[in-house]
């Protein structure tokens, strides 16, 4: 419609003329122009002959033309997606797919350029009626001067025709032809009455009351032996097929099926067998063939018309193509004697069933199951027989009767693998053979599929080489499989159980024996099965299939699962321990294939623990070092040198293999524990290196991950090592240079043809994407290696051009705004300073890095002095603060950096107004301290002296007897109890006496202690000259104000907590390793806060002796380990690798499990998380090292304390993914919002109490603990 020409206009001013004569006393006899209007809307209900009108045909012709491609993908998808066929009907497809439709830009764009046409056409027959009239008349003398001459004038009509045509058909007219298609009659009668026939409207002569005997006649006149006769009917039934309805075309079609379906049955007629093949130069064959072809062109397009239609005529087009496929000749007892019935011919004009595949779209499910019948002699040796390599020879006009076996057996495939994917179709199954004794059941066609994969060679070559197409069995079945892993439902049926597994891996385990699978397994087809298993690794339900099989119980037998079989296989290729394929050029795609299906396994947590044992990550380090060293010695192709090609090709082999290594290597970063096996490996500067080139080019990670980059990256930032290689590999440069683009430039590169809009939310839209990834990023361990010990800019001048390149500079330039030089180089100073006020907000939530900035540039000082200076001087003894946007952020930072405490204990202002007369209540301040309205009152300060009683009785109760293994689980017992009745008399002086002697008794009991005794005699006097570092320092005023608050501190305590720190600090150096490394956080003791000890501390209500007693005997117990985080600070009882990695056993142990948990107690979670570009790993070690100070409240930070001490370490896990569980619909509804990170770090965790998910926890240490316990006690000697 781009192109609209005079001759366009002119054809449809005749289409426009002919409607409008053809309704012209409709509209006369109107009374009104309104009644006239309403006439034309309901024509189609009205006018019998409306589809025939030359307009209505254009229209309808134009709209497929336009929308057609679009209607049929969204009527795919919509039953692929929904299986439609099983529970919906034509209403609701409908429905679905015409709204889609009309709200399509394609949809609109049709109807604008329609209105536009219709306007020009419309307006220019208005304008030239007068002259147009004249010209019809001339026109029309002319014609029927002409037409005169003819034999037919006295059987004709004067009036105009549709579309140009000079008369319109009459029932004499259609007569005299039906008597000149009489076989007796002469060639040359025949002849003109088919070309007579052919020149008139199809619609005038499918109108005629003789059609259904002029039908009759053309069928039987098929059979006439003169080709240029049969070929001008075909030409007929050709026109009618594409320029009438659906309701008129179903007679054609169902007259030239019932003709095939005779010709077959025939016994004249004479029907190649299998023994001569079919040579289509053969006349017979061709003409049978075009026949054929014409019935399957239709077949295709019909489903495009059904869902407008009823039923009834699908049904007649359907019966009568399963009457003709259903034909059956009588067979001899020789298989080459066998005469070809019609499907040969159907899969020889469409080999890939590609008619059927359309049907399927629509609801011919029930119809065509008559036709699976065809199959049913399809055993799998006549497969391999069928699939036997045929030679060289060219065939080009020839097909001997094994390559239509094999183009048969294609077609079947096709069929078969179409008919699979729906409900209907599978619950064929089983189906009884003629020649089989047993049913056929899906598993075992499934098994023979996948038998066809590795027993197939490769495809005969039986079409020209211009046809690009794979028709190997094995492509094909591959193909077949494919589409069934891609939908869900039919894949859990079909594909998930463990005959399927184990014929898919049966070739494996016979090369892992060293022998050939079969005689014909060759690289190709295990490429085949690696894909398939990929795509079944890569769904949920195929992953735990292969890592645990169908039983989901492990410990049942020692045999091995699919994912223990692809691992050690894969780790063979790798080592090149198989010497089957070494030498074959096809050897690297094999081993990346299945590197890939174990990529899919071990980037989860749960494949990851299963593959651990095999240390493929050592595997495939080593093969990528040996591809680097190949490449490095490509030697540099010689201008005019032959050998360049060969040359360029090898390299890119080599560069594309060591590619694929990388990748599968940083695929181990998807998950902690894989992260530290990365990290061991020392090839994580490489990868993420790579991960960023490929990020730069917005490439995925795989062709089975749904999401991108985001998620390695948080995992990545989450540890010291990783941060330093993002930010070495150019990711953070890369980052905040797009950063700055949208907040302060925009791009140089676009032509800018108005203003930018000024922006209406606090963070611009451009730059959310910017600022979350600035979120994932800046975990503690990021922020201290790449700020750490590192001062600001403060330049006395900035160049509007100077651009940020580290994190330095974003908080030199965004947050910490001390100088006129840095708010003049801003363009936009408000939201430039907005942005970086809530990244401070975000980050500051981590209390480490809260007190690294405040050490290294007094953040509260420079924000305290914006507010000092943000002030309106209103008498000489009164200032009022101006409330804007940045002072009401600053004033909400302010009070969230300098007052701690969980969602009852602390109140923050909003950063928004209010509605109404006061603005911001919220009292604004420029000193300290704060204003008390943004305390809490509903702090419990005070211990009830009755709960302490009922602990002491309790703990009088418990009687020490000879077994003290005993007393302890009697203990445990009791405190669950406690915990499940009343968890409110846990505190106080009872919450101390109860730790106290629980913790002294674990120590002196053998079995309870992990970590061997430390003799430790130093006393106040030897540490009072150690210094702390001064985030430590702030630590302590942090946590004494926080006390005090509590009442549980008093004057004093500030001394005696630094002092409990000093102590701490030489008893743990005592058992730390000397370590070389780069990393900062290796350079010293630990970097951050000791939140456990503070907490501690606090819990022994300040007092020092206590708290060093329990730090000693506790340091023995392996829960130490994992609530205490600066114990294993670089200590000797890690091993050296995992010291040297600079990752703590929380996150590479707990927050793993926390991982694998969430993903099978709260999937959905798990999947927000995802979807966020989030790693539930990064929040909670952020939990976990601050003991949930500023997320809980304080009793609620005791009960996890004690809880984790009395339980196990274990129930860390379990209790944060109590938390998830918690939080389930806030997570959801902040994944829709795109803020879950900002959420979850800035949130409280409202309404959370351990107490209540006691129970939850106990069902999860059931479930999980033996295997937590064990790789948590694994942390010493992990040599993985």
């Amino acid at each position: 419609m781009a192109h609209f020409s005079a001759d366009d206009e002119a054809m449809l001013q005749a289409m426009l003329r002919q409607l409008f004569q053809s309704v012209k006393e409709k509209i006369t006899g109107a009374p009104s122009l309104e009644c006239a209007e309403e006439i034309l809307l309901h024509l189609e209900e009205t006018d019998e002959n409306f589809h025939n009108y030359e307009f209505v045909k254009y229209l309808r012709q134009h709209i497929c033309n336009t929308l057609g491609s679009m209607i049929e993908e969204e009527m795919e998808k919509w039953t692929s997606d929904q299986n439609w066929g099983e529970e919906f009907g034509y209403d609701t497809v409908v429905q679905h797919v015409t709204k889609r439709t009309q709200e399509s830009k394609e949809y609109k764009e049709m109807m604008h350029s329609l209105k536009n046409i219709m306007m020009i056409v419309v307006e220019s027959m208005i304008n030239k009626f007068e002259e147009d009239g004249l010209r019809s008349q001339e026109r029309q003398k002319k014609i029927q001067k002409e037409k005169s001459n003819s034999y037919c004038t006295d059987n004709c009509s004067d009036s105009d025709s549709s579309f140009s045509q000079s008369y319109k058909f009459c029932q004499g007219k259609l007569q005299l032809i039906l008597d000149q298609l009489d076989p007796g009659q002469p060639k040359e009668v025949k002849y003109e009455a088919l070309q007579t026939l052919c020149s008139a409207p199809p619609s005038d002569v499918l109108n005629c009351e003789n059609w259904t005997t002029l039908c009759e006649k053309l069928t039987v006149s098929l059979s006439d032996p003169d080709p240029v006769f049969t070929d001008r009917i075909l030409k007929f039934y050709a026109q009618t097929f594409t320029l009438s309805p659906l309701h008129t075309t179903k007679e054609i079609y169902t007259s030239l099926a019932k003709y095939l379906e005779l010709y077959f049955l025939s016994r004249e007629n004479h029907i190649p067998t299998l023994s001569t093949g079919i040579d289509i130069t053969n006349p017979n064959v061709s003409r049978l063939l075009k026949k054929v072809r014409l019935l399957n062109e239709y077949q295709k397009e019909a489903p495009c018309f059904w869902i407008r239609h009823p039923e009834k005529y699908m049904e007649e087009i359907v019966e009568s193509t399963l009457s003709l496929l259903s034909v059956k000749h009588d067979q001899s007892h020789l298989v080459s004697q066998k005469i070809l019935d019609p499907i040969y011919f159907l899969a020889l004009v469409d080999t890939k069933a590609v008619w059927f595949k359309k049907w399927m779209i629509t609801t011919a499910v029930q119809q065509c199951v008559q036709y699976f019948e065809l199959c049913e002699t399809m055993k799998a040796d006549e497969a391999l027989g069928r699939s036997k390599p045929y030679g060289n020879k060219q065939k080009t006009f020839y097909y001997s009767g094994q390559e239509l076996q094999y183009i048969y057996f294609i077609h079947s495939l096709c069929l078969l693998g179409r008919l699979l994917i729906y409900t209907q179709g599978r619950k064929l199954f089983p189906i009884k053979l003629k020649n089989r004794k047993d049913l056929v059941t899906l598993t075992d066609l499934l098994v023979l599929f996948t038998q066809l994969i590795y027993y197939s060679p490769s495809c005969p070559k039986m079409t020209s080489s211009v046809h690009l197409e794979n028709y190997s069995p094995a492509s094909m079945v591959t193909e077949v499989l494919r589409i069934l892993c891609d939908q869900k439902e039919c894949a859990i049926e079909c594909l998930y159980n463990n005959t399927v597994i184990e014929a898919l891996l049966q070739p494996i385990h016979n090369l892992m024996k060293g022998t050939k699978a079969v005689p014909y397994c060759s690289e190709t087809a295990l490429i085949h099965i690696a894909d398939i298993l990929a795509r079944i690794a890569s769904v949920e339900e195929g992953l735990i299939l292969l890592l645990y099989g169908e039983n989901m119980n492990s410990s049942e037998g020692k045999s091995l699962t699919g994912a223990d079989v692809i691992a050690q296989f894969s780790k063979k290729l790798l080592d090149e321990d198989i010497s089957i394929f070494s030498g074959s050029e096809m050897f690297p795609v094999v081993k990346g294939a299945f590197t890939s299906v174990c990529r899919q396994i071990y980037g989860t947590c749960e494949g990851l623990q299963v593959l651990v044992p095999y240390s493929l990550h050592e595997s495939i380090v080593k093969a990528w070092k040996k591809t680097s060293l190949l490449s490095e010695r490509i030697p540099t192709p010689v201008e005019g040198s032959d050998s360049i090609s060969s040359v360029s090709q090898e390299s890119q082999n080599i560069m594309a293999w060591e590619e694929n290594l990388l990748d599968d290597l940083l695929n181990f970063a998807a998950t902690p524990k894989g992260l530290l096996l990365l990290q061991r490996t020392g090839a994580l500067n490489e990868c993420v290196t790579f991960m960023f080139s490929q990020y730069a080019k917005k490439l995925q990670i795989s062709r089975h991950r749904k999401f991108g980059y985001e998620v390695l990256v948080t995992q990545v930032a989450s540890t010291a090592a990783g941060a330093v290689a993002l930010q070495s590999s150019g990711f953070i440069n890369a980052l905040i240079t797009e950063l700055w683009a949208n907040l302060e430039c925009g791009r140089d590169d676009v032509r800018v043809t108005h203003p930018r809009s000024t922006p209406v939310d606090p963070i611009d839209r451009s730059c959310q994407k910017s600022f979350l990834a600035l979120v994932n990023l800046l975990s503690y361990p990021a922020v201290y290696e790449l700020a750490g010990n590192q001062g600001l800019p403060n330049k006395a001048e900035y160049s509007l051009r100077e651009v940020p390149t580290c994190i330095v500079d974003i908080i030199d330039r965004l947050i910490i705004l001390n100088s006129e030089a840095k708010i003049r180089s801003l363009f936009n100073y408000e939201q430039s300073h907005i942005f970086g006020l809530r990244l401070l907000s975000v980050i500051c939530c981590d209390l480490d890095t809260l007190l690294l900035l405040e050490a290294q540039y007094q953040v509260s000082e420079m924000l305290l002095n914006a507010q000092e200076e943000n002030t309106l001087v209103t008498s000489e003894s009164h200032r009022d603060f101006i409330i804007d946007s940045l002072s009401v952020e600053r004033n909400h930072v302010l009070v969230r950096i300098n007052l701690i405490g969980g969602p009852m204990e602390r109140i923050l202002p909003p950063r928004i107004l209010d509605k109404g007369d006061d603005l911001y209540p919220w009292p604004m301040f420029s000193s300290y301290p704060l204003p008390n309205c943004y305390l809490s009152d509903c702090v419990t300060r005070n211990t009830d002296l009755k709960q302490d009683n009922i602990v002491g009785k309790l703990l009088l109760h418990f009687k020490m007897c000879d077994k003290q293994t005993e007393w302890i689980e009697n203990c445990r017992r009791q405190f669950c109890k406690m915990m499940k009745a009343k968890p409110g008399i846990i505190s106080g002086e009872a919450l101390v006496e109860l730790l106290g002697k629980f913790v002294l008794h674990l120590s002196e009991s053998p079995s309870e202690c992990y970590f061997p005794s430390v003799e430790y005699t130093a006393i106040d006097a030897n540490v009072k000259n150690e210094s702390l570092s001064s985030v430590q320092q702030l630590g302590i005023k942090m946590t004494v104000r926080y006390g005090k608050f509590l009442s549980l501190l008093k004057d004093g305590a500030e001394n005696d907590l630094t002092l409990v720190l000093k102590h701490c600090g030489r008893f743990l150096k005592q058992q730390q390793a000397s370590v070389k490394s780069s990393l900062l956080c290796l350079q010293g003791s630990y970097t951050g806060h000791d939140w456990f000890v503070s907490s501690l501390f606090m819990i022994m209500l300040g007092d020092k002796e206590r708290t060093l007693r329990f730090l000693q005997q506790f340091s023995r117990l392996l829960t130490s380990a994992f609530l205490w985080l600066p114990r294993l600070h670089i200590s000797r009882y890690l091993p050296t690798d995992t010291i040297a990695s600079g990752i703590h056993p929380v996150y590479f142990c707990s927050t793993h499990y926390i991982e694998m948990l969430l993903k099978a107690e709260v999937p959905l979670v798990f999947s927000a998380f995802h979807m966020s570009g989030f790693a539930p790993s990064q929040i909670c070690l952020q939990w976990i090292t601050q003991c949930f100070w500023n997320y809980l409240d304080w009793v609620e930070i005791c009960h996890y304390i004690v809880t984790c001490v009395f339980l196990g370490p274990d129930y860390q896990v379990y209790i944060c993914i109590a938390i998830f569980k918690h939080l389930q619909q806030d997570i959801l509804q902040h994944t829709q919002t795109q803020d879950l990170q900002v959420f979850l770090k800035e949130e409280p965790l409202h309404g959370f109490r351990v107490s209540d998910y006691f129970e939850y926890m106990e069902i999860l240490e059931q479930n999980y603990r033996p295997v937590l316990l064990r790789d948590m006690r694994n942390i010493r000697v992990q040599s993985t």
